[in-house]
């Protein structure tokens, strides 16, 4: 399974300002010495050496990530502001030009930074190609036609000016069972977060990866019942909420987010091998968002001795299981 990330905020799109720019420039300038620009080898060690928060960015795109498995299936994880990235991306990819595809779209919930970036999913306007969408609400198909109706977009999701390809609505219930695609098998758990959030498993060859976004962690995840264990235990990789600081999970509880803090404990408890901190505050700048993995990693070496890898989900960023 190979997981791009392609949105990565949380609440709302967050583009780098001008002035945050030349903030930046002038930062990496004050850095330079003239041993640094003598030859272009020591240019480039020159900018590996700077601060990931400094040559680089997290994104400003909210939810979307692709999950591509061994038999080339596109799974994408919620329609954020980031899918309209991969949507521009897959048209340079071979094969995905020439239409004839199938797009898998799992929805976590129906929240404005989760489905935003639905309306510009180009794919979808390509007759040659079939989307499924899957949620965990009876009312899915309706959901997403009412989110494009006027007056909050101009254009249908169906009708003769609407998506083109071929759609199909897959509303998921615990009698559906486990879903497979290709060999991928996919399973499904309600999450604390206001109006619902569904957190998804995918599992191919002995791998797993969980995507828990917008996830209150309370105690009862913490818990060792079947449902717990066979959901969230001993994940190679878990994407998940880790929006706030501890003061500021107080401060919001019943927002629907959880800290890092806490996310690491999760971790910890369900012995998941890499943690991917997930759906950042907007309010944050990078440098901040850096500086909490630093502390995450902190705060693992206090809470336990589990090896579990603590990384920030960034837009760009790949892993491969």
């Amino acid at each position: 399974m190979k997981i791009s990330f392609w949105g990565v905020r949380g609440s709302i799109p967050t583009p780098l300002s001008p002035l945050q720019i030349q903030n930046r420039i002038a930062a990496v300038v004050q850095r330079v010495t003239a041993k640094d620009v003598t030859s272009a080898d020591a240019r480039e060690k020159f900018l590996a050496s700077l601060p990931e928060w400094l040559f680089g960015t997290v994104g400003g795109n909210t939810s979307c990530v692709e999950l591509e498995n061994g038999q080339g299936d596109c799974i994408i994880l919620d329609a954020g502001s980031g899918l309209r990235e991969l949507s521009l991306n897959l048209r340079n990819r071979p094969g995905h030009s020439s239409g004839g595809m199938t797009y898998h779209l799992f929805f976590s919930h129906y929240h404005w930074d989760h489905l935003q970036g639905l309306p510009f999913f180009g794919q979808a306007f390509d007759p040659r190609n079939r989307i499924v969408f899957y949620g965990t609400e009876e009312d899915l198909r309706e959901r997403l036609n009412y989110q494009m109706k006027p007056p909050f977009f101009p254009v249908p999701m169906e009708g003769p000016m609407g998506f083109r390809a071929s759609l199909e609505f897959v509303a998921l219930s615990p009698e559906t069972g486990p879903l497979r695609i290709g060999d991928t098998s996919v399973f499904w758990k309600r999450v604390n977060h206001p109006g619902g959030c569904t957190a998804y498993r995918f599992e191919e060859n002995g791998k797993s990866l969980i995507y828990a976004t917008d996830t209150e962690l309370a105690r009862d995840d913490f818990l060792d019942t079947d449902e717990n264990r066979k959901f969230f235990s001993d994940a190679d990789v878990l994407i998940m909420d880790s929006q706030y600081t501890m003061d500021e999970a107080l401060e919001k509880t019943g927002w629907g987010h959880s800290s890092f803090s806490i996310t690491v404990d999760f971790a910890l408890n369900w012995r998941v091998k890499k943690l991917v901190l997930f759906h950042h505050e907007p309010t944050y700048t990078d440098k901040k968002i850096f500086s909490l993995r630093q502390s995450a990693e902190w705060y693992r070496e206090y809470a336990g001795s589990s090896p579990v890898e603590i990384t920030i989900a960034r837009e760009g960023m790949e892993l491969t299981l």
